[in-house]
């Protein structure tokens, strides 16, 4: 028997329509908010690259490599990360942005070498070959249904694994355990790169309706992205980039 008192008896129900219309606009604020993390990371590494080639074709990176500055140019890079990661609480959004372009601009001066190592054949394939990849992977980690939140822990393990390995490799100067070591590098970092995106995706929920909160999960989320990129592309380099000579 049809509703009578019902003037629209086969409309939706108004909370049908609302909840709706709430997912409509909630959808619409991860892909904004995931848009803003991949420019940013994007516009990262391409200033990076920028300023690497810029000051290895100027020569001044062959001068400063050989000085004691070296290790300021070095090093300047993993402060920026150590400060952001710790003292995002305290800062602004407007000091995360500004720290991470400053990050972006160091790193550019560290990498800046490769240009001196290899040649430009050989670091455009890797950066397309980890382009590629990087793309297929981050885009299984914001679609996948899977959590890799367990699979995250035994990936952060494994990096320190690698870091300890690295640095023993930097006294023995083993070529057999620098080619392990560039393998698993592509392999952690190829996972480190799904399970954040991941996680960046999951951190959306958690600060959605807080412009402040968003903005500096934007830049905190771009900066894990750009280091999972880097890293990947620089062993793979080490990998198939061989030389100049």
């Amino acid at each position: 028997m049809a509703n009578w008192s019902d003037p629209r008896p086969s409309a939706a129900p108004f909370g049908t329509q609302a909840g709706a219309a709430r997912d409509t606009a909630h959808d619409a604020g991860l892909r904004s908010y995931m848009l803003s993390v991949y420019n940013y990371m994007t516009s990262g590494v391409l200033l990076t690259g920028i300023v690497a080639l810029g000051f290895a074709l100027s020569g001044m990176a062959a001068q400063v490599f050989q000085t004691p500055l070296r290790w300021l140019i070095v090093l300047a890079p993993l402060a920026f990360v150590f400060a952001m990661s710790f003292g995002q609480g305290k800062f602004s959004t407007g000091t995360l942005k500004a720290m991470f372009w400053g990050f972006a601009v160091t790193m550019g001066l560290s990498l800046s070498t490769i240009f001196l190592v290899y040649s430009p054949l050989a670091i455009a394939q890797a950066f397309f070959a980890t382009a590629a990849g990087f793309a297929a992977l981050s885009l299984y980690g914001y679609t996948t249904k899977k959590d890799l939140s367990a699979f995250g822990t035994f990936l952060i393990v494994g990096l320190v694994g690698l870091i300890v390995a690295s640095l023993i490799n930097l006294f023995v100067q083993s070529g057999p355990l620098g080619l392990v070591i560039s393998i698993v590098g592509v392999l952690l970092f190829a996972g480190l790169t799904a399970y954040d995106t991941q996680r960046t995706k999951s951190l959306y929920f958690q600060v959605a309706g807080s412009s402040e909160l968003v903005g500096k999960a934007v830049v905190m989320s771009a900066l894990s992205l750009y280091l999972d990129f880097i890293n990947m592309f620089l062993f793979i380099l080490r990998l198939f980039g061989g030389n100049r000579d």
